[in-house]
C-alpha cells in the first residue's frame, strides 16, 4: 500500500508536466485587450450636519431638522427613502459643553439622483442656515451590468487583434483555450469625488446651482489564448 502511494505521488508532477507540454505543443497565439469608459454618476450622496452652534440664536437641532425636511419635500425629495441618519446608535452622540450649555449635533446622508437636485438642496439648506453640507460620494447604479459589457468588448477586441496578427500568415484563429480576466473591481467606497460649483450671475440668484460631478472611470482588461488552425 505504501509503495502504491509513493508511486502515485511520484506520478503527479509527471502528469502535470505532460499536460503543460501538450499545451505548449499546440500552436497558439496570446493577445490582450483593454477597454474603458467614463460614466456619469446617477446616485449622489450629500452629507448634512446640523448642530446648534451653527445657527443664529442657537436654534435647536430638532427645529432645524424639521425645517430641513420641509425644504427637501418642497424639492420633491422622498425624505423617508432618501434621507438617512448616518449612525443610529450615535444620534446626538456629540456634545459640546460651553458655559454649562449642551450643544447637540446630528448627521444625515441624503441621496439624490442628479446634479441639478443636489444644487437645489445645497442652496435651500444654506437659505435656512444649514451650511455644513458636502458631497460624500457618487455611484453608478448599473455598474455590474456595465462591467460585464466592458468584459465582453475586451474579449471581442482581443480576438480582433488575434485575427489581424494571423491573417498575414495564412492562419486562422481557433477556439480560445485560456482566458484570464485582469480587470480591477470597481470599489463603491471611494474617496470623495470632485465637485465643481460653477459661478452664477448676480442677477440670477433665484436659479439653482449648476453642480458638476467628476465622471466615474471604469475599465476591463483580459488576456486570451487562441488555438491556431
Amino acid at each position: 500500500m505504501k509503495k502504491q502511494l509513493l508511486l502515485f505521488i511520484y506520478l503527479i508532477p509527471l502528469i502535470t508536466m505532460a499536460q503543460t507540454k501538450n499545451f505548449l505543443d499546440v500552436p497558439y497565439l496570446e493577445t490582450s485587450a483593454k477597454v474603458d469608459t467614463l460614466v456619469a454618476p446617477d446616485k449622489i450622496y450629500l452629507s448634512i450636519t446640523i448642530n446648534e452652534q451653527d445657527s443664529k440664536g442657537r436654534t435647536s437641532v430638532e427645529k432645524q431638522e424639521n425645517e430641513m425636511a420641509k425644504e427637501l419635500k418642497a424639492l420633491g425629495i422622498d425624505v423617508e427613502k432618501q434621507l438617512k441618519i448616518k449612525d443610529l446608535s450615535s444620534n446626538f452622540k456629540n456634545y459640546f459643553l460651553r458655559s454649562k450649555t449642551v450643544l447637540k449635533s446630528k448627521q444625515f446622508s441624503l441621496l439624490v439622483y442628479d446634479g441639478l437636485t443636489a444644487g437645489k438642496v445645497m442652496a435651500a439648506l444654506e437659505d435656512i442656515g444649514i451650511a455644513n453640507t458636502y458631497l460624500e460620494k457618487t455611484e453608478y447604479s448599473k455598474m455590474d451590468q456595465l462591467e460585464l459589457e466592458l468584459k465582453t468588448k475586451a474579449v471581442k477586441k482581443a480576438k480582433e487583434k488575434a485575427v489581424a496578427l494571423t491573417t498575414a500568415l495564412d492562419q486562422k484563429v481557433g477556439a480560445a483555450i485560456h482566458i484570464q480576466d485582469n480587470s480591477q473591481p470597481y470599489y463603491r467606497s471611494v474617496a470623495r469625488p470632485k465637485l465643481e460649483m460653477r459661478a452664477m450671475a448676480a442677477d440670477a440668484v433665484a436659479e439653482p446651482l449648476d453642480v458638476g460631478f467628476e465622471k466615474i472611470s471604469v475599465e476591463s482588461s483580459v488576456q486570451v489564448t487562441f488555438k491556431l488552425l
